[in-house]
């Protein structure tokens, strides 16, 4: 398999930064995670900059991580779950690597978030209804963006990322 940038888009909850470390192992290329990233360069947790900064704060840092992250060569990124709501995201995406979209159910992503205390978007009385209305808005994106769509509702990290890479390495795959 030729290798290239594989840049993984999701909900919440489906599993990106975990499938992204073991896809990064098995494929022998550098892993990041652009919100860790955003940590990194900042000092501080998601849920400090979107208090002090509000989302569009937080957006705005997050853009210049992944134009900086899929500038990178051989690499396996993990993305946040909202990175394709920004138009110049999708664009750096697309055109740097491949994409594959992790979708999970909105059941699984409560249960996979439900012990989280470093998901702002989730601080709501009704989690399960914001997960619904989030993929509501975003889903048309990660299809749209997507090189390949794997599902991960039930699966064990490992699984999904062998997966992705026999698919990425299959001649004329598609999503």
């Amino acid at each position: 398999m030729a290798l290239s940038n594989i840049f993984l888009v999701g909900p919440m909850g489906a599993g990106k930064s975990a499938v992204g470390r073991q896809l990064a192992r098995m494929l022998q290329l550098e892993f990041h995670d652009s919100d860790a990233a955003v940590e990194q360069r900042t000092g501080v947790d998601i849920a400090f900059i979107f208090e002090k900064e509000g989302e569009a704060g937080f957006r705005r840092r997050e853009r210049e991580v992944i134009h900086a992250l899929t500038a990178l060569e051989g690499i396996v990124l993990a993305t946040g779950g909202g990175a394709v709501l920004d138009a110049d995201n999708r664009a750096v995406l697309a055109s740097r690597g491949r994409v594959v979209y992790l979708d999970a159910s909105v059941e699984q992503q409560l249960e996979r978030t439900r012990l989280s205390n470093h998901r702002p978007l989730l601080e709501t009385p009704d989690p399960a209804g914001r997960l619904a209305e989030l993929m509501q808005e975003r889903a048309p994106l990660y299809r749209e963006l997507a090189t390949l769509v794997v599902a991960t509702d039930g699966r064990m990290v490992r699984e999904v990322a062998q997966e992705i890479r026999r698919r990425l390495a299959a001649p004329n795959e598609d999503g």
